[in-house]
């Protein structure tokens, strides 16, 4: 996507080739290790890995600033034949044809619009049922380190390293000192303890977080329509959450590219596609989250044995065609022009927009025109 917007070169900035990762036991002896080097011949890209301000900062770059509205949550909205409409907790109001609810795992959006649709009995059980919390993890980013002493380290100033403005509900700072005590005198990969390395964060940008997944089955009704993690929370073992979020913003701008008009009649058939073509993409990928995850972290006596023998003894060629298979699905913007495909592997065709070719043929034709 980046390629298609005109920002990989920039994106490559601020962004490190990632070939491969390993998993270690409590005393730093190897598990395993999953190779990546392979995915560049399949899919034409090398695995990058990067900061989420770098993203966010280099996104919003492009677009005007007063576009973007900063400390706002939605605690209702309103919808009928005419329109919709946003209350914010702050007292301000928003009003639109159509609320895409893209505002995180505990989706105010969603609330309000589960809520609209349970009182008129329309919103599946399953829906109504609360994101499951498989795992917890600490996050934080240092200060920066001693190269000396941690060669690997990258000097990233905390600034640089962490926005405050990206935080949404789940990241924020919660009581770590008990997490802290019990991972402290844990060995890393890097030299030295994990203390050493909360000793070298600061305390406010250490958070506990719940690794929660839930696929929700109800994506749009009325004029609302969800994307991201507030429709589908993944586990991030398969490094899927934030690439099937930019996936659903990419064919859900499809769809209402091809609008035909605001009437609700045509909202409703548009986000109806918008659905058809994203569910059952990120149903393999939410499978597969909670697949990687116990091979990654899961504890039973099979999970080692699975992930020992899975890392360590697959061919790497069998093990890029694995994790390559679900980037056959490549959507891209089809109002801009569209980027050849690289790599050896199979990617879906991207259906056409009727429109945009249109639009190109009649501003063709009027380039062309000659004036007697």
């Amino acid at each position: 996507m980046a390629e298609v917007l005109g920002i990989y070169e920039e994106f490559q900035n601020v962004s490190f080739p990632s070939q491969q990762f390993n998993i270690y036991s409590g005393g730093m002896a190897k598990i395993a290790t999953l190779k990546t080097k392979g995915e560049k011949k399949l899919v034409g890209y090398d695995r990058m890995v990067f900061s989420r301000p770098g993203l966010y900062n280099l996104l919003m770059a492009r677009v005007a600033s007063e576009k973007i509205h900063y400390n706002k949550k939605v605690v209702s909205i309103e919808q009928n034949q005419d329109g919709a409409m946003i209350l914010c907790s702050d007292g301000t109001t928003y009003y639109g044809d159509i609320i895409v609810g893209a505002d995180g795992a505990y989706s105010g959006v969603r609330q309000g619009l589960y809520r609209q649709l349970q009182k008129i009995g329309r919103l599946p059980s399953s829906d109504a049922l609360e994101l499951s919390k498989g795992y917890i993890c600490m996050v934080g980013t240092t200060e920066p380190l001693n190269s000396v002493h941690y060669p690997v380290s990258m000097a990233k100033s905390p600034a640089q390293a962490v926005d405050k403005k990206f935080r949404n509900s789940e990241w924020n700072p919660q009581t770590t000192e008990p997490m802290i005590a019990e991972v402290k005198d844990f060995l890393t990969p890097f030299r030295g303890t994990m203390g050493e390395l909360i000793s070298a964060t600061p305390t406010d940008i250490i958070s506990r977080v719940f690794l929660e997944d839930k696929l929700f089955e109800t994506r749009h009704a009325g004029r609302t329509v969800l994307i991201g993690d507030a429709c589908h929370k993944l586990l991030p073992s398969s490094g899927q959450g934030a690439v099937t979020a930019m996936q659903d913003a990419v064919a859900l701008a499809n769809c209402l590219y091809e609008l035909k008009s605001f009437s609700p009649d045509h909202i409703q058939e548009a986000l109806q596609i918008y659905k058809d073509e994203r569910f059952s993409q990120v149903q393999e990928q939410y499978e597969a989250s909670k697949v990687n995850a116990k091979l990654i972290y899961g504890q039973t006596f099979l999970e080692r044995c699975a992930r020992h023998l899975i890392f360590n003894y697959m061919p790497m060629s069998v093990q890029a065609k694995a994790s390559s298979k679900g980037m056959a699905y490549r959507p891209q913007a089809s109002f801009l022009p569209l980027v050849a495909d690289r790599g050896t592997c199979h990617v879906m065709p991207q259906k056409p927009s009727k429109r945009y070719l249109h639009e190109q043929l009649k501003n063709s034709a009027a380039t062309n025109a000659t004036v007697i």
